[in-house]
């Protein structure tokens, strides 16, 4: 299935394909702050508008980094690699227009612990 989403100010757009089993509820300090919902998808399927509008943010380790909108702050996705060094996106489902959360099944995370 094809998914679109964006930044609160429309800036950044986000386009990917894929089937959802279920998304990521961090504890970690910014995921629980910012109330993100995380779904992975290879970083080579997501397409982005908007880019140059992309500030980032990194913390901790310094290995994700967190994008997010110069303007309006929302951030619609994360960069990293995965441990098999795969680049990855981390798609904040909140973002998703035309998108229930309340259907998708939320796994925790202890991010908080790593």
């Amino acid at each position: 299935m094809k998914y679109r989403g964006s930044c609160h100010c429309g800036k950044v757009k986000i386009g990917f394909e894929g089937e959802f089993g279920a998304a990521i509820s961090c504890n970690c300090s910014i995921c629980s702050k910012r109330g993100t919902l995380l779904w992975f998808a290879p970083r080579d399927s997501l397409q982005v508008t908007g880019e140059e509008e992309l500030a980032t943010y990194t913390f901790n380790k310094h290995v994700i980094k967190h994008r997010f909108c110069k303007t309006c702050g929302i951030l619609p996705f994360g960069e990293g690699v995965d441990p098999k060094g795969n680049r990855t996106a981390a798609i904040n489902i909140r973002c998703l227009e035309d998108f229930d959360v309340s259907k998708v099944p939320l796994h925790p995370y202890d991010g908080k612990s790593t």
